[in-house]
């Protein structure tokens, strides 16, 4: 008789990493948004085009992404097992 134990698919340094891509990506939306306006006729386009915005907070998301993937896909270390029964 065979005494295989089912296992979830996540082990918790999945979900460390999975917490970890999640927190990127909020940095990189949070930056995204800047800050807004006083009045509907102004217009700053040093604040709405800054590197931050364009460059950084992309890049940002797109590694938070990429992290979050990184954790779905990554399989569990397999602990040998032994044949003496």
């Amino acid at each position: 008789m065979e005494n295989k134990r089912q296992q979830f698919g996540f082990q918790p340094e999945n979900y460390r990493l999975l917490l970890i891509g999640l927190a990127i990506n909020i940095v990189g939306y949070l930056l995204m948004i800047g800050g807004g306006a006083k009045s509907a006729n102004e217009f700053n386009a040093n604040e709405i085009f800054s590197e931050v915005r364009i460059t950084v907070a992309p890049m940002l998301i797109l590694a938070g992404f990429i992290v979050i993937i990184y954790s779905i896909m990554k399989k569990p270390v397999s602990k040998p097992t032994s044949n003496n029964e």
